[in-house]
């Protein structure tokens, strides 16, 4: 009988520690004009977790959402969005996912993702990255916030 005990014990801390984490889902709105300005992500910058969702959701016409390409963690790839559509980003690994619309990059609309704690193993990687004057005024702080 005690064998069986610790066996269900042993069997039961298994299953516990190989449940998954609960992923969050996460909703950033692309907008004509919000609180930062023109043509922006809201809210910009997002902190996430490795498995979390952020669904990028066009609340106005004429936005898409892609990688910026330099500003995703190495071996990441993520294809383009499609315009006026949903675009779903699963963060995959921890470090920063740098996020452009591509109609109206050269105005600002940029995001940043940071998933995980602590510094990001792409944070120099990111900042180095050559981006429009606009995207660049818009990255900074949101760079500056993910340290």
């Amino acid at each position: 009988m005690r064998v069986l005990t610790v066996s269900v014990l042993a069997l039961s801390a298994a299953l516990i520690a190989a449940a998954p984490v609960c992923a969050k889902d996460i909703t950033v709105q692309m907008k004509n004009q919000g609180a930062g300005g023109m043509m922006v992500f809201e809210p910009a910058f997002v902190q996430a977790a490795v498995g979390d969702k952020i669904h990028f959701m066009p609340s106005d016409m004429g936005h898409n959402a892609e990688p910026i390409p330099g500003m995703m963690p190495d071996g990441v790839t993520e294809p383009a969005g499609a315009m006026n559509k949903e675009y779903v980003l699963t963060v995959s690994k921890p470090g920063l996912y740098g996020i452009k619309c591509k109609p109206h990059y050269s105005m600002g609309m940029v995001a940043l993702v940071k998933a995980g704690k602590g510094a990001a193993p792409n944070a120099a990687a990111a900042a180095a990255v050559s981006l429009a004057p606009l995207a660049k005024k818009r990255m900074e702080p949101m760079l500056a916030a993910a340290k």
